[in-house]
């Protein structure tokens, strides 16, 4: 409704179907322009603008910019050749009766007009600025669109499991720390000196908690907490949509998502490019293939594997456990100090270089790596990598995963180079058949573990194992393979999940091969452990990183365009100075300092 105290339409309601009318709007100045003895204002409200004439000289005399206003005027046709088709209220404008300052601004730190050229991004202040005034920020269209798009969403993924007969239940925020992939943020608990709460990684044991309860379609919007290592794309508080049913399998989950997902592209006018069901793509091929668990499917040019090409390489780099190559279009003119900054952009993600090759007009081949290959090689090598002259390649040797992951990375810069990114265009794929577990000491993963042993959780303890290991996943972790899946969209992971363990024996087994006791599984979650006493029925979820979905459905550079109050890098919030000190007095209440020695004093 848009009737209120303060107006009687929105900006954008405007209409020629009004002309002739008295209308009351409120909102904020846009911007003002001066032409002998008549001034204009664009009015700004959440819908958009209208532009407000004046002729009374004193009543635009106190006009600024970011005013907020209420006016209240005549609409009228613009005057022939005035019209703006850029403007949903081009055809109109509203002549001032009455002008009333509702609230006066300051001299803003930047400018958030629509109308300016600071509305494109580089125009804009460093992104500090634009937290520290983020309600400023916030007023830029650009943003008002991402908070509408994200309300939009959101309404129509619960009307999709509304009509699915899902269950929405809120989870505690205040719970015990539990072993999930990351570090806990903890909180004193006051009325129990030296005790502390955990905030949730995830509703992860809970959910399957409320499996037990009888709840059998349940979801959530969860607040989700980690205390993570600064990540250029990560927030240390976020928002899942926390998905999980009873009496399922991993088919039957990843056709509910499915289902969801298409009705949030729907709502955000892209449902046209949903067709269910989902393409999917092995664990393995994502890497073999695309050198990502996420491979961003916008375009092709896979990797090519050269390992058994250069099995009998003169070639020192190239005898290696593994050598991948990448396609360059059209790379073979491409100067020598870019080729040099390609390997300086290698170095940055820890790799040595970036050995290249190109494939000359005349079929010749050149570059520092040519000259090192036998004559079989080079002959070769063209169709072998399924390049053509004018083409360069760029290869990756070593260790398979860190050689895989290099050449992934080589291959979307190479798409972004060319222009292949489209936000407006969105390539799905499940990614199945994932590892059960991982390697503790594995160079190329950063997260954090919380298991005791050389192996720890590909996704977390309480994944289920394939059907084919269940029977032996802990005599050979290496190769043990487990019930989970993630949906990707884009080159980005929007969202993962698995069929969970239900059973305490295989959990007890999958425990003992993260080296976790039994000790330290009851410390930790021994009331889920007891709950599968009790009678737990087979089990499966999934969640979708609703902060990521909102951005990638945006097409925004940065999870902190789609959140309201995002935390800057190392969980900063220029906003409110939060982290921030507490006085000592909030301290000794807090307990953090409690001794249990001194009681016994």
């Amino acid at each position: 409704m848009s009737q209120t105290a303060y107006r009687t339409h929105h900006a954008t309601e405007v209409t020629e179907a009004l002309v002739g009318q008295s209308v009351t709007l409120a909102g904020w100045v846009d911007r003002r322009r001066d032409h002998g003895g008549v001034a204009f204002i664009d009015l700004r409200d959440s819908t958009g603008l209208v532009q407000v004439v004046i002729y009374d000289e004193e009543m635009a005399r106190p006009l600024r910019s970011e005013f907020v206003i209420q006016v209240t005027g005549e609409v009228r046709l613009r005057p022939d050749g005035n019209e703006n088709t850029h403007l949903a209220t081009g055809k109109i404008e509203v002549v001032a009766k009455t002008i009333e300052i509702l609230s006066k601004s300051d001299a803003l730190p930047f400018q958030v007009s629509t109308a300016l050229e600071n509305e494109s991004e580089n125009k804009l202040p460093g992104e500090d600025v634009r937290l520290k005034y983020r309600y400023l920020d916030l007023r830029r269209p650009s943003m008002q669109r991402n908070l509408k798009l994200r309300s939009d969403v959101t309404r129509a993924a619960r009307r999709a499991l509304d009509e699915m007969d899902f269950t929405e239940v809120e989870t505690p925020t205040f719970i015990k720390s539990t072993p999930e992939g990351a570090r806990d943020f903890v909180v004193p608990a006051r009325l129990v000196p030296g005790s502390w709460y955990a905030l949730p990684q995830s509703p992860q044991l809970l959910k399957q908690l409320l499996m037990v309860s009888g709840v059998e379609r349940y979801y959530q919007l969860a607040r989700c907490y980690r205390d993570e290592d600064f990540r250029a794309d990560r927030q240390p508080e976020f928002t899942q949509l926390d998905m999980e049913m009873a009496y399922v399998d991993q088919e039957d989950v990843m056709a509910m998502a499915e289902k969801v997902i298409k009705a949030i592209w729907e709502a955000a006018g892209y449902g046209d490019q949903v067709t269910l069901p989902l393409p999917r793509i092995t664990w393995q091929e994502a890497m073999d293939k695309y050198g990502s668990d996420k491979p961003d499917l916008r375009f092709g040019n896979p990797i090519v594997e050269l390992t058994d090409y250069f099995k009998n390489t003169p070639f020192r780099v190239f005898q290696a456990p593994y050598v991948g190559a990448v396609r360059f279009e059209g790379g073979a003119d491409t100067p020598r100090r870019q080729f040099d900054a390609w390997q300086e952009w290698a170095k940055q993600r820890g790799a040595k270089g970036l050995a290249y090759v190109q494939f000359l007009a005349d079929g010749t081949l050149k570059g520092p790596v040519a000259k090192n290959l036998s004559e079989e090689e080079r002959n070769g090598l063209m169709e072998a990598v399924g390049a053509k002259p004018g083409d360069a390649v760029f290869f990756g040797a070593g260790r398979r995963e860190s050689s895989q992951l290099l050449l992934g990375a080589v291959r979307v810069e190479l798409a972004r180079r060319a222009g292949l990114l489209d936000p407006k265009k969105f390539a799905f794929t499940w990614v199945v058949d994932f590892p059960l577990f991982k390697p503790t000491d594995d160079p190329d993963d950063d997260d954090y573990s919380i298991s005791h042993s050389k192996w720890t959780s590909m996704h977390h303890p309480f994944t289920m194992p394939s059907k084919d290991w269940i029977d032996k996943f802990d005599k050979d972790p290496e190769h043990a393979m487990s019930d989970s899946y993630d949906i990707v969209c884009n080159g980005e992971e929007m969202g993962g999940g698995s069929v969970r363990i239900h059973r305490d024996d295989i959990q007890d087994r999958v425990l003992n091969v993260l080296g976790i006791s039994s000790e330290e599984a009851q410390e930790k979650f021994g009331f889920l452990l007891e709950a599968f006493k009790y009678g737990a029925p087979p089990h499966a979820g999934i969640a979708l990183g609703w902060d990521r979905t909102v951005s990638i459905l945006a097409g925004a550079d940065s999870i902190r365009d789609v959140i309201a109050f995002p935390k800057a890098g190392g969980g900063r919030d220029p906003l409110t100075g939060a982290p921030a000190p507490i006085s000592d007095e909030q301290r000794a209440e807090t307990g953090v300092d409690y001794d249990p020695d001194d009681d016994e004093d």
